[in-house]
């Protein structure tokens, strides 16, 4: 049985909460310690839980307040009191306690219907997703938490947040310094304590990145957000080998690219832009035509070096991205349209969905 002293301790690599089952009578005695304890807050909002969950389960009916008393009353039987999961997490000496994981995750979805249909739902629930780089990665990484659109989620970067971070990386000052994985694993943990999230915190190396592509089950989408050009050549490599399609938002001018290797293991690499490169002699050009960029981030590349330390990002392109790669990551998990590959432009004026580059 774990110890109180050791649910309590927290430090950098801390990024999953407790799971306590009131029900389970050794999680029970750890519950009591814990509420007990002056320097952890108590969240209880149980009954308000299970308001919600009454109500959305009869829409037609019109509750008064006593009906919905009973109607809790009824649902959890003289279990009340220890009806539900407490979560604790260390790092907000926080206890809070939330409905059993399925009717937790019945309540949270509830507003996806039917954008989202149940099985549509529970297709993405068995769905790998893979995010590499999380300062785009991480607006993609919390959108895709949000809709619940996997089953696990896997993340890498090496880097620490810094203070120049923030004008893309939605996050408070109280983070500088942290591992980037670990602040998106921590805020996925705070929105969804039930989610499955697997972290390399060290980024991806060419040691570890089929460990990243492969261990626990083959990706079935992989989101290219890193910086690192050799890198982003060598994820197309082993995705094209393996059959895994590769998606990308460049936070710039719109473009989004699709690469299909899940249906055409021929495809060429980034639409043929990196067939024929030596790839330890990576340019930002060989990934994009000035043309296709913005003249802000043109002129910015220019002066990388002099005046500049690297490339500028704004996080309103960041977040609407963020928006587009995950409808198009749902699209391809769930065959739910054709999603061809090519360079999209969905910034283009008058065009109201993607449209090819």
């Amino acid at each position: 049985m774990i110890t109180k002293r050791e649910i309590k301790f927290c430090d950098n690599r801390t990024v999953k909460p407790h799971l306590l089952k009131g029900m389970d009578d050794a999680d029970w005695e750890l519950i009591q310690l814990l509420s007990d304890d002056p320097e952890i807050i108590l969240c209880d909002e149980i009954e308000r839980q299970l308001g919600e969950l009454i109500e959305l389960r009869s829409p037609s009916t019109e509750f008064s307040d006593k009906m919905l008393i009973d109607a809790i009353a009824s649902h959890v039987d003289e279990y009340l009191t220890r009806y539900g999961t407490w979560v604790y997490y260390p790092w907000l000496r926080k206890l809070i306690r939330l409905l059993p994981e399925d009717e937790f995750v019945e309540c949270r979805i509830n507003r996806n219907k039917y954008k989202i249909t149940d099985d549509e739902q529970r297709e993405l629930s068995t769905k790998r997703v893979g995010v590499v780089g999380l300062s785009v990665g991480q607006s993609v990484s919390i959108t895709m938490s949000m809709e619940r659109s996997f089953g696990e989620l896997r993340i890498a970067d090496f880097d620490s947040l810094e203070l120049t971070n923030l004008n893309r990386i939605r996050t408070g000052v109280q983070n500088l310094g942290l591992p980037k994985t670990t602040i998106v694993a921590r805020e996925i943990a705070e929105i969804d304590p039930f989610l499955k999230v697997t972290i390399f915190k060290e980024g991806l190396t060419e040691d570890n990145i089929d460990d990243f592509l492969l261990e626990g089950g083959q990706l079935d989408v992989l989101v290219d957000e890193c910086d690192g050009l050799y890198m982003k050549y060598l994820l197309r490599v082993k995705s094209r080998e393996l059959g895994i399609p590769v998606i990308m938002d460049t936070s710039d001018n719109g473009l989004v690219d699709i690469e299909r290797y899940d249906l055409d293991k021929s495809y060429p690499l980034l639409h043929g832009k990196l067939e024929d490169v030596e790839p330890n002699s990576l340019g930002i050009f060989h990934f994009f035509d000035r043309s296709e960029l913005s003249n802000g981030l043109v002129d910015s590349l220019d002066l990388i070096g002099t005046k500049l330390k690297t490339w500028p990002q704004l996080f309103g392109e960041i977040i609407t991205g963020a928006g587009i790669l995950a409808k198009v990551s749902k699209d391809i998990l769930l065959n739910r349209r054709k999603v061809n590959s090519g360079r999209f432009n969905y910034g283009k004026r008058n065009t109201s969905t993607l449209s090819q580059h």
